[in-house]
């Protein structure tokens, strides 16, 4: 039976796709089986994060509305024999719903070890769609205050879901500025939060959206994911040197 977890934030623009291509990277380098699902309906780029947008003939739809069978619509991610995408449509239809997912979600529930759903941003009903196929949440968020708010919200009602786990991944930190005291420290952010610290991402120009399986940042977020341990990236004492605290003074 899969681990079906919901890549949410509340806040567009904090990087879920990004952290769902690779978390599922990594989890498939543990030799996982994982599907990643887009049901960001109309600004999916799950496939297009993995490099897979020219390789799309069927979608999920077409598999809602009986064009195609699920493994048709299935992409495999080039070089990791056990990690497959499953694309969304770019506009909204009218069989598109939470049961009719839901039935699709279950129905790869018997072939995977792990159900990644990449949720859309916002609180509506796409929202509600993404949370309802899955058991758990993994909070995406930045250390900007308008992006904790909004997960603030999305962590208040997932509280009321009941048995529900949530994990929160700090991405975009910048150490430099958290030294400094510019930016609130991924610390910061989990005690705001008040959820179960399950990454730190840095912002770097290393990590891009096609699956940077050595990044250690998705290493450890898999590894504390997969293994229960509580390992989390120091992005912050390798800038706490004399100078950085000579220019705080």
């Amino acid at each position: 039976m899969a681990r079906k977890i919901v890549l949410t934030s509340g806040k567009g623009g904090v990087g879920k796709t990004t952290v769902c291509a690779n978390l599922g990277m990594a989890l498939a380098n543990r030799s996982q089986r994982v599907v990643a699902v887009d049901l960001d309906v109309g600004l999916n780029n799950l496939d297009v994060a993995l490099g897979l947008d020219n390789r799309v003939v069927f979608d999920l739809v077409d598999v809602l509305e009986n064009r195609c069978r699920i493994k048709q619509a299935l992409l495999k991610v080039d070089n990791v024999p056990t990690f497959f995408v499953m694309p969304s449509c770019h506009q909204s239809v009218r069989m598109f719903t939470c049961e009719n997912v839901k039935r699709i979600i279950q129905r790869l529930d018997e072939q995977f070890d792990y159900v990644l759903i990449d949720c859309p941003a916002g609180m509506d009903a796409g929202f509600i769609r993404a949370v309802n196929c899955a058991d758990e949440a993994l909070v995406v968020c930045t250390p900007h205050l308008s992006a904790v708010r909004d997960a603030d919200k999305v962590v208040r009602y997932l509280a009321t879901l009941s048995p529900f786990s949530v994990g929160v991944v700090v991405n975009r930190v910048r150490g430099d500025l958290v030294a400094q005291g510019k930016m609130l420290s991924p610390m910061e952010v989990f005690a705001l939060l008040g959820q179960k610290p399950l990454g730190i991402v840095a912002d770097d120009d290393e990590i891009n959206c096609f699956g940077q399986t050595s990044a250690n940042p998705f290493v450890i977020l898999a590894d504390n994911l997969h293994f229960g341990t509580q390992k989390l990236l120091d992005v912050v004492t390798p800038y706490k040197n004399f100078w950085t605290r000579l220019f705080r003074r």
